[in-house]
């Protein structure tokens, strides 16, 4: 019976049996996602007779701002039905669902136009369910001083790069022969798949890993059911339902670029509202407080990160489509598939990344949180140095500022090797190996068992912010701005290292929370 035990405990890679099928799960989940999200702001800003939108780029990047932001921001209501009402299990299945109905709308949005952004919000909402979960279903199966945890997450995040890796360069390749609607619907066969492999073998897998191993807290049913669940959610829908039919009638007009301003401060005093309810009025323990203001810091350090690293769906795509070079022997490559790079090196280098932490660990060399952070936060200041020094390399190259930004705009122009855009990806990656993957894993082992899923849905705030920035920050990074381009890019570096730098000063005082 011992021998079954181990057996399943390290079925997959020496870690526990299902960590496959919720790695393929999440594998497909991500290709539905990063196949639509480099296509929004260039559909957007694409001309209506060459079949999109017809938005300024402001408008098309504070909407991806917007949406990326959204989508983590849902994590927090996710996690809270998940531990009141759903469970894991059923919150991962319905949200499979629902981001397929999502996808299915984007693409009949040839259609109507409409259909785009109810197509948008349904993904949110389904992810909203989905993302939480899926990493804390991941957590459940390791104890909490458990040495295979942070390389587990590391292959956990190395099944979602394969499905971001991928998905770019199909739906780039349908987008550029096809059209962006079916670049847009393949997405939802990969969600599809999810909903399958989730259903037919996830399951089944942690069923089994239960009986035979035994977890300590429920993965197919509510933490503490809440009965007044169902009426939270009931209100919110025929809110959300409210909102959509005023807006579309035109008795209310949004503006893309406010609402990303107003969001951005509202989810930050909204988190920091909850902070201070979670540490003083909630039941929580001594040990957990000290967790929670660990958290905190983390959870601030985080926000910047990803301010900087989403910007990889405006400011890169921005560059990549108007100031880069994308002619090799003869052929333009899509836009689209500089989007994979990231992926692309994260499943190269996350085994070895993963490896060199449980090497030091072996070692009593094991390297705080902070340090990783500040490694992550480092990692990134570099890659966009390097875009600083690739639009600086646009004006030297044209003869000044002036010269640039005609020869820019009259198509005749020397631009930027993609190279740049190739190595400012290489270190973002390590900067993201470094921070996420060890983030998430700080995230389930310092949460407190009861709020587990929300304390995880506020790990993904952070990033909704970061993301919500990064659309604001985008929206000014393009050839029309090409004098101040490479100041933005310093600006960003700067903020970063920054902030490197206070995590170290403190990370001694964080290390004794930690512990």
């Amino acid at each position: 019976m011992q021998q079954e035990i181990q057996k399943i405990n390290k079925a997959f890679l020496g870690h526990p049996k299902p960590l496959f099928a919720l790695s393929a799960t999440e594998l497909w989940e991500r290709f539905s996602f990063y196949g639509i999200r480099p296509l929004l702001v260039l559909f957007m800003t694409a001309t209506l007779l060459s079949g999109g939108l017809g938005m300024s780029k402001e408008e098309a990047a504070a909407i991806a701002g917007i949406f990326g932001g959204c989508i983590y921001l849902a994590a927090l209501p996710g996690g809270w039905i998940a531990d009141n009402y759903l469970g894991q299990k059923r919150a991962v299945f319905i949200g499979c669902v629902v981001i397929a109905l999502g996808h299915l709308s984007i693409g009949l949005s040839y259609f109507n136009t409409a259909l785009f952004f109810v197509g948008l919000g349904l993904i949110v909402i389904g992810t909203g369910l989905f993302k939480t979960c899926s990493s804390v279903m991941v957590g459940m199966m390791y104890d909490k001083k458990d040495p295979r945890r942070d390389s587990g997450f590391t292959i956990f995040y190395m099944g979602i790069n394969i499905g971001g890796f991928v998905a770019p360069l199909v739906t780039g390749f349908l987008q550029t022969q096809y059209g962006w609607h079916l670049g847009f619907g393949a997405g939802g066969i990969g969600m599809l798949i999810a909903l399958l492999i989730f259903a037919f073998k996830a399951v089944p897998d942690f069923k089994e890993f239960d009986e035979k191993v035994g977890m300590d807290e429920a993965w197919d049913k509510a933490t503490k059911y809440n009965k007044n669940a169902p009426y939270f959610i009931a209100v919110f829908f025929i809110a959300l339902v409210g909102v959509v039919v005023l807006s579309m009638s035109g008795v209310i007009n949004l503006n893309p670029v406010a609402i990303a301003k107003s969001m951005t401060m509202v989810i930050l005093w909204c988190a920091g509202f909850y902070f201070l309810y979670l540490f003083f009025l909630s039941s929580l323990t001594k040990d957990e407080k000290k967790n929670l203001i660990l958290f905190v810091v983390l959870f601030f350090a985080a926000a910047v990160f990803w301010s900087v690293f989403e910007q990889q769906y405006t400011t890169y795509n921005f560059f990549a489509d108007k100031l880069t070079d994308k002619m090799v022997l003869g052929y333009e490559i899509p836009t689209v598939w500089f989007q994979s790079i990231n992926s692309l090196f994260i499943i190269l280098l996350a085994p070895v990344v993963g490896g060199i932490w449980v090497f030091l660990a072996k070692r009593n060399y094991e390297l705080s949180s902070l340090t990783k952070f500040s490694l992550g936060l480092i990692g990134a200041g570099v890659g966009f140095l390097i875009m600083a020094f690739a639009a600086g390399s646009i004006i030297s190259n044209n003869g000044g500022v002036e010269n640039a930004a005609n020869a820019v705009a009259n198509g005749n122009a020397i631009l930027a090797s993609p190279w740049w855009i190739v190595a400012s990806f290489l270190f973002l990656t390590l900067g993201e190996l470094c921070l996420s993957p060890v983030g998430l894993s700080i995230m389930t082992k310092i949460a407190p068992g009861a709020i587990k899923s929300q304390v995880m849905g506020l790990w993904f705030v952070s990033i909704s912010v970061g993301n919500v920035l990064a659309g604001l920050i985008g929206g000014h990074a393009n050839e029309e701005n090409l004098a101040t381009l490479p100041d933005l890019f310093y600006q960003c570096v700067w903020i970063l290292f920054a902030v490197a730098v206070v995590l170290l000063v403190f990370k001694n005082f964080v290390k004794k929370l930690e512990n």
